[in-house]
């Protein structure tokens, strides 16, 4: 009886129509990763609340198993991006070190908020973050010639900030810190390429925060190590790791004013998209 429960239950998780839908959910956020080094969560996570609806997955649950998926997702996606762009000499590892600390205080404390903050709040939360960065990118802000980036501390405060919003979204940090990067008068490839550094610590807070968070949530569905749902973990890691040292190649053909059309045109979208959900 046991394992024809067991047979039920695998059957049930993973369906032809959920794994596709897992892969090419990994493939287009491994790519968009590569490229614009926002680590996938920004594709993945209404990706992945579309999935789960269609799973008929618990919907109480079904954004937070969206944003703790995403966020262990990133873990994988970010180290094949950045080994890409680090190949490229396109990592500022100084800022990378600078800001590791501030990303990890800030990922634990937006995971915490995360658990204990309304769906809605969260979906336009994510969609007005979204919204700004894509209109920032869309009007072409042009930083003060002089500015640079802030001091040891200054970084830190920048970070933290950072790893706040990106967990509440389960974004890499790519789709801050790219533009605050560039603010700074990095080199917009360099910044893409930094970013995709800031993914994996982003991704190690976030991850252990929505496990821990979501450990004893009533209701979870079979497959759920916390609120990171593991069959879709799977198959989008092996499609985006599999995926994004393509896109990592593809930002360092792709001129620099392009990548800045794209990166804001994929925000603009999901905002929508987001929005039409909300409504």
């Amino acid at each position: 009886m046991y394992a024809e429960l067991s047979m039920e239950l695998f059957h049930g998780i993973f369906t032809p129509q959920a794994v596709a839908a897992y892969i090419a959910i990994g493939i287009i956020a491994g790519f968009l990763a590569g490229l614009l080094g926002v680590g996938g969560g920004s594709v993945l996570v209404p990706a992945l609340v579309w999935a789960f609806n269609l799973a008929a997955l618990p919907q109480q649950w079904i954004f937070r198993l969206a944003l703790g998926t995403s966020m262990a997702t990133i873990l994988f996606t970010s180290v094949s991006s950045v080994r890409a762009h680090h190949l490229h000499g396109a990592v500022r590892w100084d800022v990378v070190k600078n800001f590791i600390p501030g990303i990890l205080l800030g990922t634990l404390f937006g995971t915490f908020l995360a658990r204990h903050v309304s769906s809605n709040f969260l979906v336009l939360f994510f969609a007005l973050f979204m919204g700004m960065v894509s209109f920032q990118m869309i009007f072409e802000y042009k930083p003060k010639p002089g500015r640079v980036l802030p001091g040891k501390w200054g970084q830190f405060v920048v970070a933290a900030f950072i790893g706040t919003a990106s967990s509440l979204v389960a974004v890499g940090g790519g789709a801050l810190t790219v533009p605050f990067l560039a603010w700074c008068n990095v080199p917009f490839k360099k910044a893409i390429g930094t970013a995709s550094a800031m993914g994996f610590p982003i991704a190690v807070g976030g991850t252990i925060g929505f496990v821990f968070n979501g450990w004893t949530a009533p209701g979870l569905p079979p497959g759920s190590l916390g609120f990171v749902y593991l069959p879709a973990l799977l198959f989008t890691v092996v499609a985006s790791v599999l995926v994004a040292p393509f896109g990592a190649k593809a930002a360092h053909i792709l001129p620099a004013h392009l990548l800045k059309k794209v990166f804001a045109v994929v925000l603009f979208f999901i905002v929508l998209n987001m929005l039409r959900g909300l409504l």
